[in-house]
């Protein structure tokens, strides 16, 4: 529905008539009769009848009305923002549980102290399930974990993590690679950024696991690992926050697989939500 058509409709009814409409408009009366006819062809109705040498709005007129008014005043609004830069809206994002558990909470916090009238929705999954929903348009941006496949995506690095491999306390040490051969791993599913670095590792030295143990939370990979389950990589922030994270032993990884950084990826040109979002992101800095 043409929101001019509504704008004459709204105006004939405030003025009484078509005359005083029009001169309001600066229009000729018989443009004005023109698109009400065309208006009422267009919803099969009547909107208008005569009352003595004035204009009452009919049933359909009076629910007309009630719609125009709302539909008239969402578009001023819009205009008004749009023309003020006013941040609004929902910001759609995506994110690792570890980034969402750890780095978010506060940047999240400001954001919305800073942008109440910005909704936030959040989704957590793998890096891999997170391109996926961008690429679905089902989030704006995404916090994913190196490497993963940019394509068409913009992007900039935000955290910089320190990965840890861990095992349970008493196991056997860990110098190398070769030293899984044969054991469970204990990682998120397919798309984990971390599990695929591990797995990768392995496979350079030879080595491959008997099983891979696939689970949907750091807390429950901390507890399967304390409890003998197996070994996996996790960060070490992460670690420290964890329930458990004193009840497993932690070995360092090769300084190629110890740093792992985290990108905020999007697609197209960034809403003024997001672009307010980044603006609160820090530079990562290399992890200690």
């Amino acid at each position: 529905m043409d929101l001019d058509d509504l704008h004459i409709f709204r105006c004939v009814v405030r003025e009484g008539g078509v005359t005083r409409a029009a001169d309001l408009l600066h229009r000729v009366p018989s443009n004005v009769t023109t698109r009400i006819k065309q208006l009422e062809e267009r919803l099969g109705v009547t909107l208008f009848r005569r009352q003595g040498r004035g204009l009452a709005l009919t049933e359909a007129g009076r629910t007309l009305l009630g719609h125009a008014e709302r539909l008239l005043h969402l578009a001023d609004a819009a205009e008004r923002d749009v023309r003020s830069g006013a941040v609004r809206g929902v910001l759609r994002l995506g994110s690792l549980e570890s980034a969402a558990g750890v780095r978010l909470p506060p940047i999240l916090s400001a954001f919305h102290a800073q942008h109440p009238d910005v909704s936030l929705e959040l989704q957590t999954g793998t890096t891999r399930a997170l391109l996926r929903l961008l690429a679905r348009y089902e989030v704006e941006a995404a916090f994913v974990s190196e490497p993963f496949e940019r394509g068409n995506l913009s992007s900039m690095p935000v955290f910089a993590e320190t990965l840890v491999l861990i095992t349970a306390r008493g196991a056997p040490g860990i110098r190398r690679a070769a030293d899984l051969d044969g054991r469970t791993l204990v990682a998120f599913p397919h798309g984990c950024s971390y599990r695929r670095r591990l797995v990768e590792w392995l496979a350079e030295d030879g080595a491959s696991p008997e099983r891979i143990l696939e689970l949907s939370s750091y807390h429950a990979v901390v507890a399967c690992v304390s409890a003998g389950a197996g070994a996996a990589i996790v960060p070490e922030e992460v670690l420290d926050r964890a329930v458990l994270g004193t009840a497993v032993e932690r070995h360092p990884l090769p300084a190629r697989l110890r740093v792992n950084r985290t990108h905020l990826a999007w697609s197209g040109e960034a809403s003024t939500p997001l672009r307010a979002l980044m603006g609160l992101l820090p530079a990562p800095a290399a992890p200690g």
